[in-house]
């Protein structure tokens, strides 16, 4: 793949990634996934060309944990969810369309400390383990685009790179997600901003002869 389609490929991806956070646009689900597809390829192009497997190795390794964490995060709510509808509807099973012929008082009755405890720890120690996938998500990131910014001279990776991970410690207070927002903006000019015609490679200065005695 050559740099020019690489260039457009990560300017486009970074865009649809961009646009797809913004509610109420539609095939909100589908376009950062979309996005995320077109800046891997864009990132295996660069790696090619430039000889560097580091920018698409990191991207990828991210991605694929970020995939797993989010395998695993959705598994325990799910897990914790239903281990806590089959404590307070004692009998239950496992069908949720029978749970609209519980009487609700029956329910009630039932949702104690003792009982809610357990399942609000799990749906916390999940939040924690979403929280650390997405930091180990934007660290390898950060890895991929500094070597980029390295590789074309265009610092501006360098910065998306640093503002995502920043973004995604700061997720704690949500503000986070703003700043990843914005890097995924920064990341779409840091690809256009790709020069397709890169400069020359420095040539040695010819060596005079030694002159014989």
């Amino acid at each position: 793949m050559d740099i020019g389609t690489s260039k457009i490929l990560g300017g486009i991806g970074a865009l649809l990634m961009f646009v797809g956070f913004i509610p109420g646009v539609p095939v909100y689900g589908g376009l950062p996934l979309i996005g995320l597809i077109l800046v891997l390829a864009a990132l295996w192009g660069l790696a090619g060309y430039y000889t560097d497997a580091g920018i698409f190795n990191n991207a990828l390794i991210g991605s694929i944990a970020g995939v797993a964490g989010i395998l695993v995060f959705v598994a325990v709510v799910l897990l914790a969810a239903v281990g806590f509808v089959s404590t307070i509807v004692p009998g239950w099973n496992g069908n949720w369309a029978s749970l609209s012929n519980i009487n609700p008082g029956d329910i009630r009755a039932n949702i104690t400390l003792e009982n809610i405890g357990p399942f609000l720890a799990t749906i916390l120690l999940a939040v924690v383990i979403l929280f650390l996938v997405l930091v180990a998500v934007a660290y390898f990131y950060r890895k991929s685009l500094r070597l980029l910014a390295d590789k074309t001279g265009v610092g501006m990776f360098r910065t998306t790179g640093t503002l995502l991970l920043v973004g995604a410690v700061l997720t704690i207070i949500l503000i986070g997600i703003i700043l990843i927002w914005i890097a995924m903006l920064l990341l779409a000019i840091a690809f256009f901003s790709i020069r397709t015609q890169q400069p020359p490679p420095p040539t040695a200065a010819p060596t005079q002869a030694t002159p014989q005695v």
